[in-house]
């Protein structure tokens, strides 16, 4: 779709609306930070997985190569809750919305053949249930932990 065709605000009340979306920091993504990191999870904030892809992800696991999206159920098209009936701009939201979930394909396309696993979260699901997929994987990029190291032998004293 041609970007000039992008429709102005129906009202100065839906434009203000508009401007307070937020792209990041929202709150399922801030609950479900919180909670990966009370189990003591670490990661990167919205960073690109790969440098020269220009995609940014919620949350980066980079050893693990693992990047989390959490999406808003109205901007990427939920099956549960973002089909709706546009009121205004009728011709404008369903492609919109079409071309994000195009993007979001994409995006995790990309990023499997480059080895990275893909979690994408519904703004929708409890935290837990999304902190425990992750964890999950977490858990099975893991590379097999090393075998212990035994400490060296003493040398015997001469006799």
């Amino acid at each position: 779709m041609d970007r000039s065709r992008q429709p102005f605000a129906s009202s100065a009340a839906v434009r203000t609306k508009m401007q307070r979306q937020r792209s990041r920091d929202t709150a399922a993504e801030v609950a479900l930070r919180r909670l990966l990191h009370s189990r003591g999870l670490r990661y990167r904030v919205h960073q690109r997985p790969l440098p020269e892809l220009r995609r940014i992800a919620d949350l980066v696991f980079r050893p693990a190569r693992v990047a989390v999206f959490v999406d808003g159920c109205f901007w990427h098209g939920c099956p549960d809750h973002g089909q709706r009936e546009y009121r205004v701009n009728t011709w404008y939201w369903p492609e919109k919305i079409e071309r994000n979930r195009r993007r979001d394909a994409e995006t995790t396309t990309l990023l499997a053949a480059a080895g990275w696993q893909v979690i994408r979260v519904w703004e929708h699901e409890r935290p837990e249930d999304a902190a425990d997929r992750i964890g999950a994987a977490l858990a099975a990029r893991r590379s097999p932990a090393a075998p212990p190291r035994t400490p060296p032998t003493p040398p015997t004293p001469a006799q």
